[in-house]
């Protein structure tokens, strides 16, 4: 009974990392019996010789204690989790547990040398609680350094400590240093890829299309749905070391962003026409012969998914799952001759006075704060200038993170726009990975 009671003092779960045991009846999933023989040995051993001090007390009046101790120092816990597959030790106080980051994150990157590769080295370069120390590119990349081999496009200085990275191997094993990799693959090499690193128990914060839909995997946006990290959870308890997380297309971004301030509002049916940026299509992207003095009225998939992605991130996490949102998406996605900004009209079936979606818009507090990569205004609210947004004057609002509103009339319709390449990819993926640092899953 002593042994039991000291055991559960000092050992009980909490979901953000693999406990030793939840109780002397659940063992997680994934830890070799071996281990856990190893660690409950040890822990045996201490608590025999803690009893050779207690055995002249008597055993009511060491329970008491004991249950007091819990109660006193509830915040103080004992853990082991995985670091590259290996179970390691760890004592953490819950208020002070990476709420300073006295340590970095050691992290990389994957599709390195691409235009969202390219936005995720300029955003990590000097990040603080990210330390950028691999980048991983095409094999006849591999063993070069990043400043030799990238084609440096961005508008923004070259970071010089990061020239001299050696570009390594797309593969879990080349990486092994690394606790979280940002994903720019393309979509059909992230699939395969992506889960291959977190198998190998490394977190993966994606903005591919690859798993955004997969029920498991979180598809979140971190002012619109930071709940749904928890879906993080089902993946381990299916025995992933690892995790993926995602980031939705880049004008869906835009969207339930624009939406959020909207949401305490019942509506049933959204519409929206987008005006999108040639970054969009990456480098090679369209062809200047195609978007020159022109307009092109489609783009593969993307209303697709601005149609179903939506309703994903605008649902509820039910347990194990997200119940998608109730209302319709219909969208119209086009190709103008913008380099960087997506732009779109939004109509939305709310039957409220516009004064009183403008007040929402202009009390509107995100869900989230404390990021750094968070700007002062998750949205900005244009409420007087009539030719506001645009992409040139209010893209890199909020370093590119902002996503601008205005033009807010009757019929409830707006203008919405944002940074496609900040905001709707590498930035976002940023995003969400320090909400999941901040969240304690790492």
């Amino acid at each position: 009974m002593l042994t039991y009671a000291l055991l559960k003092l000092f050992i009980w779960s909490e979901k953000e990392y693999y406990p030793v045991c939840h109780s002397l009846y659940q063992i997680p999933l994934k830890i070799q019996r071996l281990q856990v023989k190893k660690i409950l040995l040890s822990l045996l051993k201490s608590i025999k010789q803690v009893k050779k001090i207690l055995n002249p007390i008597p055993r009511r009046w060491i329970l008491v204690v004991c249950v007091s101790w819990k109660l006193k120092f509830k915040k103080q816990r004992f853990y082991y989790h995985r670091r590259n597959g290996i179970l390691q030790p760890a004592i953490f106080l819950r208020d002070y547990r990476l709420q300073d980051l006295t340590h970095m994150i050691n992290v990389g990157v994957l599709g390195a040398t691409g235009a969202v590769g390219q936005r995720f080295v300029e955003l990590l370069a000097n990040h603080p609680w990210f330390n950028l120390s691999t980048l991983a590119a095409s094999e006849r990349s591999a063993g070069q350094p990043y400043g030799k081999i990238v084609n440096w496009r961005l508008e923004t200085p070259f970071p010089e400590k990061i020239a001299k990275i050696k570009v390594t191997h797309t593969s879990p094993k080349a990486m092994k240093d690394v606790d979280l990799v940002f994903s720019a693959l393309p979509a059909d090499i992230a699939r395969d890829t992506e889960n291959e690193f977190a198998d190998a128990g490394i977190a993966v914060c994606s903005n591919a299309s690859s798993h955004r839909m997969e029920p498991s995997i979180p598809l979140v946006v971190p002012e619109v749905n930071p709940d749904h990290l928890g879906l993080i959870d089902v993946q381990r308890d299916s025995g992933r070391d690892g995790f993926i997380v995602t980031n939705p297309n880049c004008s869906t971004i835009m969207l339930v962003t624009a939406l959020a301030p909207l949401r305490k509002f019942p509506f049933s049916d959204v519409r929206v026409a987008t005006m999108q940026a040639i970054s969009g299509a990456g480098f090679a992207g369209v062809a200047a012969m195609a978007i020159y003095d022109n307009v092109i009225p489609y783009i593969g998939q993307e209303e697709e998914k601005m149609e179903t992605e939506t309703l994903k991130i605008m649902g509820t996490l039910k347990g194990k799952k997200v119940t998608n949102a109730s209302f319709n998406v219909s969208a119209s996605c086009h190709r103008v001759p913008v380099i960087d900004g997506h732009t779109m009209a939004i109509w939305v079936d709310i039957k409220e006075p516009v004064e009183k979606l403008k007040n929402a818009f202009r009390e509107y507090k995100p869900r989230i704060k404390g990021l750094p990569t968070q700007p002062k205004e998750s949205v900005h609210f244009f409420d007087e200038e009539k030719d506001r947004p645009q992409p040139r004057l209010d893209r890199m609002r909020g370093n590119g993170m902002t996503v601008s509103v205005g033009r807010l009339r009757e019929g409830i319709r707006f203008i919405a726009m944002g940074h496609n390449t900040i905001r709707g990819a590498a930035g976002a993926s940023v995003l969400n990975a320090e909400l999941i640092t901040k969240k304690k899953y790492l």
